[in-house]
């Protein structure tokens, strides 16, 4: 069914909202948007992505008018982000998402450092935080209401629809969520990382493996976040290394 958009606007007066039938990518145009001025909190979703963008340059699988796909411009610091700064606003966007799922569709998620929610071992959300022109720009796909997935994800991914077994509203989804986005975003860095820890069975005494390049696999056992927001995995000698970027997964 396609997005109903006007009762986006009616709820959430005062903020601008720009919504497709089909985009390539929302975060390319939101990207356009912030360096031609567009205000904080910007949103430019669409019922289908036909080049979605998921980490590391992988493709988002965007069902047409299944799932919530859109960006949205968190901010424009007055000074360029400091190290772990878009790191937080990553795990505070990812406890947003989380708050609103339980609000809305009554599904708990777990946080998988740094940016996918999952329900189970499958993954239901992922974000994607990038600084573009100064501003802040955060990319969010949730699989709402798919019923099956194509065969190369099918085993690893999943939707609000699976999980609950019932329909849902995207419209009630983003309506809870962008304030919640606001919300969480707004917490200094140390309610944030606390918050995150507690809400995720990755960031401690989890055994994982971190694909930290192409051909090169970390496995340890995590052991907490940094002040920056990075996570700390210890190896099977004992030697902690910090991981800036990586896929994590179960070992």
């Amino acid at each position: 069914m396609p997005f109903d958009v006007a009762a986006i606007r009616a709820a959430l007066p005062g903020r601008e909202i720009h919504w497709h039938a089909s985009l390539a990518s929302t975060m390319h145009d939101a990207t356009k948007l912030a360096a031609a001025g567009a205000p904080s909190g910007t949103v430019v979703g669409a019922d289908e992505q036909t080049a979605g963008m998921g980490r590391f340059g992988r493709r988002w699988h965007s069902e047409p008018d299944a799932g919530l796909y859109f960006s949205v411009i968190i901010g424009r610091p007055e000074r360029p982000p400091q190290a772990g700064s878009l790191s937080h606003i990553t795990l505070a966007l990812g406890l947003a998402v989380r708050e609103a799922i339980v609000d809305s569709a009554g599904v708990v998620c777990d946080l998988r450092w740094p940016n996918d929610l999952l329900v189970g071992d499958r993954k239901c959300a992922g974000i994607l935080t990038q600084l573009e022109n100064r501003a802040v720009i955060a990319g969010i796909g949730i699989n709402v209401n798919q019923s099956a997935f194509p065969a190369d994800i099918a085993a690893s991914a999943t939707s609000l629809r699976l999980a609950a077994c019932r329909v849902h509203s995207r419209e009630q989804l983003l309506i809870r969520l962008l304030p919640a986005i606001d919300e969480w975003c707004a917490l200094d860095s140390a309610s944030i990382l606390r918050l995150f820890t507690g809400c995720s069975s990755y960031v401690r005494g989890r055994r994982v493996v971190v694909e930290i390049a192409e051909d090169e696999l970390l496995t340890g056992t995590t052991a907490g976040l940094t002040p920056d927001g990075y996570l700390i995995v210890r190896d099977d000698r004992g030697k902690e290394h910090t991981i800036i970027a990586g896929g994590v997964r179960p070992a």
